[in-house]
């Protein structure tokens, strides 16, 4: 039992170092993140840009990726949040203003970081370029839901692992369906 202790304690500890982040950039980028990324804005205009300025391989891409982040929504969202009930990080290891406007929902997991991953990963499986250039805001994501208090480390973990699993899903599924047709 003592090693889910260390765990924790660990979780607590990085989420304090985290949230003391005083970097000019970051207080002013974070902010901005979590705005662009609430309610999958920012992976629906990463879509659209793919679809505008691309050709038959981009908008294929972007439809893998909304689908990775619709899939990661889901599992992350309507499953496991409602199967582990874990409390946001507490207000006091949160020294800035924004730990007073975090979600009710449970903390695990993270589904922000899950559709950030899930959408990153569906799209470098069809183009890699795309997909690093995604990889950029994903994780600032994954950072922000930490520093704002909205999460532990470890629901950014287990929402990331979510969004891969979810990309391979997708990438798998249309082989999957058709087997089971034949």
């Amino acid at each position: 039992m003592t090693d889910l202790a260390d765990l924790e304690e660990g979780d607590r500890r990085l989420t304090r170092r985290m949230a003391h982040w005083t970097s000019p950039l970051a207080r002013r980028v974070l902010p901005a993140v979590e705005s662009a990324a609430e309610h999958t804005k920012l992976w629906w205009g990463a879509a659209a840009v793919m679809a505008a300025v691309g050709g038959y391989r981009e908008r294929k891409a972007a439809l893998a990726g909304l689908a990775g982040m619709g899939v990661a929504e889901l599992v992350s969202n309507a499953v496991c949040k409602q199967l582990y009930e874990r409390r946001r990080p507490p207000k006091e290891l949160i020294p800035h203003e924004d730990v007073h406007d975090r979600p009710d929902s449970s903390s695990f997991p993270s589904g922000h970081t899950a559709a950030a991953v899930g959408f990153t990963a569906a799209v470098a499986g069809t183009c890699p370029g795309w997909g690093a250039a995604w990889a950029v805001p994903a994780v600032a994501v994954a950072v922000e839901r930490v520093h704002s208090g909205a999460h532990y480390p470890s629901d950014v973990a287990a929402g990331a692992v979510i969004g891969v699993a979810s990309a391979w899903l997708v990438r798998q599924a249309p082989g999957l369906w058709a087997r089971n047709l034949l």
